[in-house]
């Protein structure tokens, strides 16, 4: 393996016998082999070369010959432990080296599952291959599973036992799978920072309920020193440890199923002690967790109050309150998929989502071989989305009068008299520091503004449909699914925003070139909830109630989490001065 400067073969034109494939060409190109793109057979001397080399490229074409010739002198068993889990071992340390993508990953991945599906056949019941047992869990209130269904990947594919049992699960139900299973340890995931919390409650249960047993913790709200300084403290055992990606869990169970992990503990300790800014880290972490409640709380002096109002009567001279075609909610029962593909942000999709990443290649190497490898796979997968009729994007929308008072905005119906409901938002904590509520007429002049509201999804289906995936085996399949899920669904919320925008009279405004407009390139802006300008998630219950979302499949999990996963809510600001902002 050339770590220097990576061969880049010439693409094969392909024959009627041996078509040119697209994802075979693109691996060839991350992992830099010599030589032109050739067969394993051809790479490989021996039948457990070829087997091992087979795992490491993905290669299913003539899988189950290959192993019938390696049951000729091998026990099925050793075949899994010794020759395939061998070939993942070296793709894991591709991952971890960069040298490796993540869909080429799932492809290692999913041609050990069908190794390991042929020789299953051949072995006795009781023989058994499992290194160890892992319970999995999303913990209450968080949809998302993503993540958690990568690692399931992974260390099933690499000789584990996985329980995954899903998303939204509260710690009854993970309680009675330690009972029922006695796995070697217990991994949590979750995409909220309120899923950390409950990550940390979780774990004082097990403490009250005497568990000792080693718990993983990964998803993107955590920290390493949140997690090794608030998370060891509230398990008794200590036993915890964070797991930044699948294979970063991978490594945890290997040293668990080797009786390393305690050991592992101990060096994290010592590091730990040595590392003068944890106190720092974990004070910010606290900060952090309820910077949004603070702020929104903290009551306005009234020096304060009059600068904000001087402040909001010299932004509402600039602009005209324009005049929405209707008050209240409509919806939008059927957006056709080919009307967001010009929304769809393709780098955040392919990069993102799917894991194609540079590599150390220039911008415009990266993006010659998204043109001729990576493009033909969404392409592909967008058709059979319409064949199936997979992705059912909807949405939500509608405009309500409105006033600000302080830090909150206050919505009302269509007469503007009667209150329907208030945001209380946070405000930048400095002098002059700005509020979502700035940007629309104060209470007191006496006008009332327009807001706009919005929900969108991509359907139920599109997150039926990549379970399905999931567990029939199509990895990859089920990560490119997804992905686009997620990102169709906020193509649907561009779609509906650019709606809100013509309907308001200044679509005109946007700029022409999608990609800078998709960077808010247009008038005023969009803010959805649970980001650090809009920042309570328990505040969508309100915008579900006032545009009815509930018509078109949406609903609220119990920490105000939508649900499908693959949706998304924004409250919509004319003013063109209105962008992203930080607190």
């Amino acid at each position: 393996m050339n770590s220097e400067t990576p061969y880049i073969p010439k693409k094969p034109k392909g024959t009627e016998e041996d078509p040119y494939d697209p994802l075979q060409y693109f691996i060839a190109l991350f992992e830099g082999r010599k030589g032109e793109a050739s067969s394993v057979k051809q790479r490989a001397a021996t039948i457990e070369d070829v087997l091992k080399e087979r795992i490491i490229d993905g290669d299913k074409k003539g899988l189950e010959e290959d192993l019938a010739t390696a049951l000729k002198t091998h026990e099925p068993l050793y075949i899994i432990n010794e020759i395939l889990l061998s070939g993942m071992k070296v793709v894991g340390e591709l991952f971890g080296s960069g040298k490796m993508q993540l869909p080429f990953v799932l492809q290692s991945a999913e041609t050990m599952k069908k190794s390991v599906a042929y020789l299953e056949q051949f072995m006795e019941k009781s023989e058994g291959q499992e290194k160890g047992k892992i319970v999995l869990a999303t913990v209450k209130g968080d949809v998302h599973d993503i993540g958690k269904n990568l690692v399931d990947i992974i260390l099933t594919n690499n000789g584990f036992k996985v329980y995954n049992l899903g998303i939204k699960q509260p710690i009854d139900n993970i309680l009675k799978a330690i009972e029922e299973i006695k796995p070697d340890a217990v991994g949590l995931s979750g995409l909220l920072v309120k899923s950390t919390v409950i990550m940390r409650e979780n774990l004082a249960d097990l403490t009250i309920r005497g568990y000792t047993i080693p718990v993983l913790l990964g998803g993107a709200a955590l920290t390493r020193a949140y997690v090794e300084e608030d998370c060891v403290d509230a398990y008794g055992a200590g036993r915890v440890a964070y797991a930044q990606d699948a294979f970063d869990g991978l490594d945890l169970m290997n040293k668990i199923a080797d009786g390393q992990f305690d050991s592992h503990l101990e060096e994290i300790k010592k590091r730990k002690h040595n590392r003068p800014s944890n106190a720092k880290a974990k004070q910010r972490w606290s900060q952090n967790e309820e910077a949004g409640q603070k702020l929104i709380g903290t009551e306005l002096r009234p020096l304060e109050l009059e600068a904000i109002k001087l402040k909001r009567a010299e932004l509402a001279k600039q602009v005209e309150i324009p005049i929405p075609p209707f008050w209240g909610g409509r919806i939008v029962d059927s957006i056709p998929v080919k009307a967001l593909i010009p929304y769809l942000n393709e780098q955040m999709l392919f990069t993102f989502h799917w894991g194609f990443k540079k590599a150390g290649k220039s911008i415009d190497e990266y993006w010659r071989w998204v043109e001729t490898d990576v493009k033909p796979i969404l392409k592909r997968l967008l058709d059979e989305c319409e064949q199936e009729n997979i992705l059912q994007p909807k949405a939500a929308y509608g405009f309500f009068k409105c006033a600000s008072q302080g830090n909150s905005l206050l919505i009302f119906d269509e007469s503007g008299n009667r209150q329907v409901g208030q945001l209380d938002l946070p405000r930048q904590g400095k002098d002059g520091g700005i509020c979502v509520a700035d940007f629309f007429r104060d209470i007191d002049s006496g006008e009332r503004d327009v807001l706009g509201l919005q929900v969108v999804t991509a359907g139920q289906k599109v997150a039926d449909v990549a379970r399905d995936w999931f567990t029939g085996g199509r990895y990859q399949d089920y990560l490119y699914l997804h992905g686009l899920g997620v990102e169709m669904a906020e193509a649907s919320a561009e779609y509906i925003h650019k709606r809100i925008r013509s309907e308001l009279g200044f679509g005109h405004e946007d700029d022409r070139d999608v990609k800078k407009m998709l960077k808010q390139g247009y008038r005023g802006s969009r803010y959805s909830f649970g980001y650090p300008a809009c920042p309570r998630l328990e505040d969508q219950a309100l915008l579900m109630s006032l545009l009815g979302a509930e018509r078109i499949g949406i609903e609220l999990s119990e920490e105000f989490q939508l649900h499908p996963e693959q949706s998304t809510s924004a409250i919509v600001v004319h003013h063109p001065q209105a962008k992203y902002f930080n607190i």
